[in-house]
């Protein structure tokens, strides 16, 4: 009887009016109140990864392939705008304004070179006029890739931050999102450039959402006067291959949670690191960190201090290594299937324009069996059976696959015959020898995952080996699946062929800033922040260098 009066004692008292109050008052000291206005806020999307080693320019006609200049940047449920949108939607009282924006990447994406000075005119003509047209805005988000070269632009992506505040004005928030291949360095957060980055931490890139969600946050705080962005970056002098820069595994994992850990450890804190891209020869290429905090300028500093001197400490672990070249390659392939360790995955990461056929004639030569390329470029071919008006089930007699693209393709793949397994205009299947497969398409396509072969009409599961044009992307379908693993006699192999990408990066010809970096520059010391030549002169971005040679 006690027991229960006691209880009900306590119950009224946690119940009571004063103790409800007290804590309404506390969440109303958490929370802002309702806004009676409306925040406008932009959309503003220009995408592209671009390698200025490849042969042809990104040219205007390669933008608009892929569709008209669009304000409808809206609606999407997942990226970079995806996320921003939906935060933004959770907020309430905000307006969002789609700023009229390319259709996509242009066709080809990074198997194209420097885009023209013709792409930056047109586009930032569009940008600045439909900017003038939907003013005023509170904030604007820019959704870029980070490693977009352009002919007489050093800088693009912080250019376009700056002609973006030079119309909207000092009080603006502008926040940028980044792929992990960005190519940036302070400029991007000057003064008349953006208020904050916020970098994807995966490779593959899982979190492309959640930075744009957090780049929604940053901006609602700040124009609610709760959060102040103070940017401090460094450059830690580091050029990495994109072969060793995915994030499932040693060291780029490390590296990305230790930028995970600080922002853990530390309120309002977000910590960006870019590998950057190496195969755009472009002034601010190499690693680059970037600390945003709420108004603490001492940390932000001490962190970016911290991320600087623990990449220079693993430049080691991102020198060539663990790729074979393709005679070997394809004998560990071969080894690996005998064992029963199927199926084999190969990653061919060197090819950046998609015709390179050297592991495909090493397979053959070699006398390998049941193997599907995935996928092969040869628009010519394809073109050819159109004419010829060849179908499924038709047999092709003597042709020559590939080996058409650039100069490092290698020589065509020769059949004697071939049937015509699967053919929609898109994709073309030759099925051919002891069931082997080749998968035929227009442009360079990087296939990331096992069921993408259904597509054209192949049983995945009855292969032995697959070989993909691609560097990292394959880790999401193959080896987080628990298809693939890397021990050797390993059924993921990564093979090095000639090629405009090449894994042992001390053979570019880098003119533009990336002889100034590890591992071009063995002999350099770090100090501090990195330290190296400005260049960014127009006549000096044009240089691009010949020497792109895998022997």
């Amino acid at each position: 009887m006690i027991n229960n009066i006691f209880i009900l004692i306590i119950s009224f008292v946690l119940l009571s009016p004063m103790t409800v109050e007290a804590q309404s008052n506390g969440l109303s000291e958490r929370f802002i109140p309702p806004r009676e206005d409306v925040y406008r806020i932009g959309i503003l999307s220009f995408f592209h990864e671009t390698c200025t080693y490849c042969p042809e320019p990104a040219g205007l006609d390669t933008w608009l392939a892929v569709g008209d200049p669009t304000d409808e940047v809206l609606g999407r449920t997942r990226g970079y705008t995806g996320g921003f949108e939906a935060r933004m939607e959770a907020y309430g009282g905000v307006e969002l304004v789609g700023i009229k924006s390319p259709a996509g990447s242009p066709l080809g994406g990074s198997s194209l070179s420097w885009n023209t000075a013709e792409v930056w005119e047109y586009f930032t003509e569009i940008f600045i006029e439909d900017l003038q047209a939907k003013k005023p805005l509170d904030g604007i988000h820019l959704a870029l890739h980070g490693s977009m070269a352009v002919a007489g632009v050093a800088r693009p992506e912080a250019e376009l931050a700056r002609i973006v505040r030079n119309i909207l004005g000092d009080d603006v928030i502008i926040t940028v999102t980044l792929d992990l291949h960005a190519c940036v360095d302070k400029e991007l957060v000057a003064g008349d450039a953006a208020d904050a980055v916020f970098s994807v931490k995966r490779f593959p890139h899982y979190d492309a959402t959640l930075q744009g969600q957090r780049a929604a946050d940053v901006i609602i705080r700040a124009l609610q006067g709760t959060y102040k962005p103070t940017v401090a970056t460094r450059k830690p002098g580091v050029i990495t291959p994109s072969f060793f820069q995915g994030t499932i595994r040693y060291p780029a994992r490390e590296i990305m949670e230790r930028a995970r850990r600080w922002e853990n450890r530390e309120e309002d804190v977000y910590v960006s690191v870019n590998f950057g891209f190496a195969y755009a020869d472009v002034p601010d290429n190499g690693a680059s960190i970037f600390v945003v905090t709420n108004d603490n300028r001492e940390l932000a500093e001490k962190i970016a201090d911290d991320m600087n001197r623990f990449f220079w400490r693993h430049r080691e672990d991102f020198v060539f290594k663990d790729i074979y070249d393709y005679e070997e390659g394809v004998r560990r392939a071969m080894e690996a299937v005998e064992a029963g360790e199927t199926p084999v995955v190969i990653a061919d990461g060197c090819d950046r324009t998609g015709g390179a056929t050297w592991i495909t004639n090493e397979l053959i030569r070699q006398g390998a069996g049941n193997f599907a390329i995935g996928t092969l470029t040869d628009y010519e071919l394809m073109a050819e059976f159109e004419k010829r008006g060849l179908g499924e089930g038709d047999h092709t007699g003597p042709i020559k696959v590939g080996g058409t693209t650039d100069r490092f393709s290698g020589d065509p793949v020769e059949l004697d015959d071939a049937v015509i397994e699967f053919y929609d205009g898109s994709f073309l299947v030759l099925l051919f020898g002891d069931n082997n497969r080749i998968i035929v398409s227009p442009a360079l396509l990087q296939v990331t995952h096992p069921e993408w072969h259904a597509r054209v009409g192949i049983d995945f599961q009855e292969l032995d080996i697959v070989v993909h044009k691609t560097r990292v992307h394959f880790f999401r379908g193959y080896y987080e699946t628990g298809i693939a693993g890397e021990e050797y006699p390993g059924t993921i192999i990564k093979i090095e062929v000639p090629g405009w990408g090449p894994a042992d990066i001390t053979k570019i010809n880098y003119v533009n800033g990336g002889q100034y970096l590890y591992p071009i520059d063995m002999d350099r010391e770090m100090g501090g922040e990195w330290d190296r030549p400005y260049i960014g002169d127009d006549d000096m971005i044009y240089e691009t260098g010949e020497g792109v040679v895998v022997e």
